[in-house]
């Protein structure tokens, strides 16, 4: 399975070695073309940081709102990416795919007979019987990087190996002077000052500085140039340190790789940086512009409604005056005999008895 997915990227390898006929100028090839190919991939996930970026002032307002209330400081920032259209996880997801393309990498680098010249298991055991008849010895270096060491014993016994096996290359690892399938952790023990161990030991700290050019120019380019948070500080220095570390204990070939794939991804972040940024400028301009015209339309109604009703007030039949209610006498009154407020009833009649 290993095999089969290595095998897309070994032919690609193997296609920019054979027509440069330098592993080290293949392999910056071979970072630039996969560049090309995930670009797509890529530019949707730098639209989507550039909005995330767009909106740290308001996320950090509502943090500082919601201090104290993480459920609701998560609500409303749901909210907030459901109101513009962000979708978080959609700028992450790509972002990481780079680390995956070392895998199948790390396989052609380090098994170079089986996976980027291609060879079967047989073909290698074939190879293998007739270096060590040449004098190739196993057991002398490291019995993970078996293929590396009798990769470059067959470029230096070219002549006696070739034909051994059918689709055997000469690859030769040499890339301005600096053996690019030596470890620069080995060069530390053995340190000479000559270019090829100075230039071993250089690639992990170029490649550590020109992640941290990338990782700023990318916080630049999504809007996050502000001071940050303790731990995306952390985060900003760790993929420079883990370049560092991952550099030094891995073929000088996986440094290249590397190198090259940060040196495009930071010329790559720029552009399309300033790309989005004007584009998003620009949608955020035409919808601002269509709020107003939205409000301005709204108010020419209000006061057409207003000078209508102006208009119809004087056709309006005028209200007549109410005429004032009778005063009705209360029966407290039409009972009072002197201080006796309830001395007559209701039906009292002064004449009631009088002779007609």
């Amino acid at each position: 399975m290993g095999k089969l997915i290595t095998l897309p990227f070994a032919a690609l390898l193997r296609w920019m070695y054979s027509i440069t006929g330098s592993y080290g100028v293949g392999i910056i090839l071979f970072s630039l073309i996969l560049k090309l190919v995930l670009l797509p991939f890529q530019m949707k996930s730098k639209r989507s940081m550039v909005r995330m970026g767009r909106l740290s002032g308001k996320q950090a307002e509502l943090q500082k709102q919601y201090a104290k209330n993480q459920q609701k400081y998560q609500e409303e920032l749901a909210k907030l990416y459901q109101e513009e259209g962000v979708n978080p996880m959609s700028g992450c997801l790509w972002s990481f795919l780079p680390l995956f393309l070392l895998l199948p990498l790390y396989q052609i680098v380090y098994r170079p007979i089986t996976h980027f010249m291609g060879l079967s298991d047989e073909a290698m055991g074939v190879v293998r019987e007739a270096a060590i008849g040449l004098g190739f010895d196993p057991s002398a270096g490291n019995a993970a990087y078996e293929q590396v060491a009798l990769t470059e014993f067959v470029s230096s016994h070219w002549d006696s190996m070739k034909g051994t096996a059918d689709g055997l290359i000469n690859v030769n690892f040499n890339f301005l002077g600096i053996d690019l399938s030596a470890i620069p952790s080995s060069a530390v023990s053995g340190f000479r000052w000559e270019w090829g161990i100075i230039g071993l030991l250089l690639i992990p700290f170029l490649a550590a500085g020109i992640q941290f050019l990338f990782t700023f120019v990318m916080n630049k380019s999504n809007g996050q140039a502000q001071a940050q948070q303790g731990s995306m500080k952390f985060l900003n220095l760790m993929m420079p340190l883990f370049s560092l570390w991952w550099c030094f204990t891995m073929p000088a070939a996986m440094g290249v790789y590397w190198f090259f794939n940060s040196f495009f991804s930071m010329i790559q972040e720029g552009l399309m940086g300033k790309f989005y940024t004007k584009k998003l400028d620009e949608e955020e301009a035409e919808r601002a512009a269509k709020r107003d015209a939205a409000r301005q339309l709204r108010m020419e109604e209000a006061k057409k409604k207003a000078a209508e009703q102006r208009e119809l007030e004087p056709k309006k039949p005028k209200k007549q005056p109410q005429k004032p209610a009778e005063k009705k006498v209360s029966t407290n009154e039409a009972g009072r005999v002197g201080e006796r407020p309830y001395a007559r009833g209701r039906s009292y009649r002064e004449d009631r008895y009088d002779d007609e």
